[in-house]
């Protein structure tokens, strides 16, 4: 029984453990192998969760050590491979990247303490952001090498950070029941997401991304129109 309460923090800290292996790499300059580490970190980040409901065996603990695990994971590791990115710029530019490690350590203390956030987010997930950074490298080198720019570059830092702390609803991909009528939103963003995938493969993650906040967007305009 006492064992059974710790495989969620387990996962937790294997999430953890998946963050500080792809900071390892971004160090030796290997920026792909990064945003393979924060898709894993990420299945840690959603099996965790999922083992603690499943389990009933969540606790306060449990939550602050999932958010420290996920400053590492979807906050430091996706600034230092930004970072990364734009080493060719002048100092101190590319030193910004690390405005998104502080926004997504703003965004975790604010979600626990939100209790609004159970069925949608209020501004971009922490996961999600750093699927976003970290797949950037995946792109065409035609774009990639665009965003090694200044501008491009700074303004990628300063909307991640923007949309993290932002007030911005963006819907949770939480299914209670499988009907369409009540998931039709979340059917309509998996089936898109798929076909991106299947098109453009890896490079799709960083649209998908987009697509996300876009079709979130649209829901809660057309909402709040009604």
């Amino acid at each position: 029984m006492r064992f059974k309460s710790h495989i969620p923090n387990l996962l937790t800290l294997c999430n953890l453990l998946c963050g500080c292996a792809g900071i390892v790499f971004v160090l030796e300059n290997r920026t792909i192998p990064a945003a393979y580490f924060v898709w894993l970190a990420a299945l840690f980040d959603f099996a965790d969760g999922f083992a603690a409901r499943l389990l009933k065996v969540s606790s306060p603990i449990g939550k602050e050590l999932d958010s420290l695990a996920d400053v590492i994971s979807f906050g430091v590791l996706p600034s230092v491979a930004f970072y990364k990115m734009g080493y060719p710029l002048p100092a101190p530019l590319p030193y910004t990247a690390f405005m998104i490690a502080a926004f997504s350590a703003i965004r975790l203390a604010v979600f626990n303490i939100d209790t609004s956030q159970s069925d949608s987010f209020k501004g971009l997930p922490t996961p999600a952001n750093a699927l976003f950074i970290t797949s950037l490298p995946l792109l065409p080198s035609g774009i990639t090498g665009w965003l090694s720019q200044a501008f491009p570059f700074v303004l990628i830092c300063i909307l991640s950070s923007v949309l993290l702390v932002s007030r911005i609803e963006l819907f949770a991909l939480k299914f209670k029941n499988f009907s369409w009528k009540e998931n039709r939103i979340r059917f309509t963003f998996l089936a898109l997401s798929v076909l991106l995938l299947a098109v453009l493969k890896i490079s799709a993650i960083p649209l998908i991304i987009l697509l996300y906040i876009v079709v979130s967007l649209i829901v809660h305009k057309s909402e709040s129109g009604n």
